[in-house]
Order: C-alpha cells, then sequence, then structure tokens
C-alpha cells in the first residue's frame, strides 16, 4: 500500500466521521437543547472551514493557495501524524463522555458532570482533539488555506463551547464552576486554578 499523505489524511477523517455516527447511536434521551438559529452560526463557521481546507480550488482568493510550510516528505507525514493524534484524542475524549454525547448544545435526561479522561484537565477535549486534526490536515496540505480552515475552525468552537458551558453551569452549578477552576477550555490549565 503506497498511499499518500493525503490520502491517509482522508482515510482518518473517514474513520473519524464513522466512529461518530456509529457512536451517536446510543446516547441519552435530551432534556434541553439550543435552538436551531443558535446552531447556525458556529455551523456555517465550521462547514466553511472544511470547505475551504479539502477544496483544492483557490483561484478566487490564490493568497490561500501560499505555502507556510516547505512541501517536503518531513512535513508531509508530520501532518499525518499530527492528525492522527488529534483523531486519538477525540476518540478517546467521545468515549469517556458516552451517552450524554450529542452533536449539538443539548442537556440529557440523568446527565453527568464528566471528569474522566481527558476531561479531567480539559473542559472540551473533543475540539482540542478536533483542532489538532486539522492542524496536522494544514500542515499535509501546506498552504494558508489551512490555517484559515483552523482559525474557523477554533471558532466555531469557542461559540459553541462557550454555550455548552452556560448549560453545564445552570445544570451542575457549583460543582461545574469548581471543574473550571481546575481545567482549560481547549488545552490544560498550566497556571493556578483562577478561571
Amino acid at each position: 500500500m503506497d498511499w499518500a499523505p493525503i490520502e491517509w489524511i482522508r482515510i482518518l477523517w473517514l474513520l473519524f466521521a464513522l466512529y461518530w455516527l456509529v457512536s451517536a447511536l446510543k446516547r441519552k434521551a435530551t432534556k434541553r437543547r439550543e435552538s436551531y438559529l443558535q446552531r447556525l452560526l458556529y455551523t456555517l463557521l465550521l462547514g466553511a472551514g472544511f470547505w475551504i481546507l479539502f477544496s483544492p480550488d483557490t483561484h478566487y482568493y490564490p493568497w490561500l493557495g501560499a505555502r507556510f510550510v516547505p512541501a517536503t516528505p518531513f512535513c508531509d507525514w508530520l501532518g499525518v501524524a499530527i492528525t492522527a493524534a488529534g483523531i486519538a484524542v477525540a476518540f478517546w475524549a467521545r468515549w469517556h463522555l458516552g451517552a450524554n454525547w450529542s452533536g449539538v448544545v443539548t442537556l440529557k435526561e440523568g446527565h453527568e458532570l464528566i471528569r474522566t479522561g481527558p476531561y479531567r484537565t480539559i473542559r472540551h477535549p473533543i475540539y482540542t482533539g478536533m483542532l489538532l486534526a486539522l492542524l496536522g490536515t494544514a500542515v499535509t496540505v501546506g498552504e494558508v488555506r489551512g490555517l484559515a480552515a483552523l482559525a474557523l475552525a477554533w471558532f466555531s468552537f469557542y461559540i459553541k463551547a462557550r454555550r455548552e458551558e452556560s448549560f453545564l453551569a445552570q445544570e451542575f452549578g457549583p460543582a461545574f464552576e469548581e471543574h473550571q477552576r481546575h481545567t482549560g477550555m481547549f488545552l490544560p490549565k498550566i497556571f493556578g486554578s483562577a478561571s
């Protein structure tokens, strides 16, 4: 099997999508959900990011095709490794979230505040994994469009994470506030326990 790095990237994202589809079959019933209008902004941003990243047509905006890393086998395979690591983090986080997971901002019946696995140090490790995987994909693609996609995805996840945290704060009160003091949103908190 002599596949190019970009083919491995596509396979990794396909495995990610398949895992998400299969794992979505086991979810708790929804108690509360955000509105369709609230969901629209972050969904459009994320969709635009993936479209920019995987659309090779940059003739309308040539600067998106400018390289930010050299076109070398090292950079290509480094990107594959980073993508695989990011997807592994997202899988790990999704497994710990279990039936509490939802693709949209919701509270589930019997919702639990998960504090195991990557949730011990990061409040949104699925997004962390996806951002890491997008960074790896951007490195393999090697063009500015990858960085633009990463920025759009980060903004999308930030908006969604803030809404999730609002739901969790209302549901779990002081327990969630304490969890926030000891964790970072997308990265582990390094200094102190202040939010």
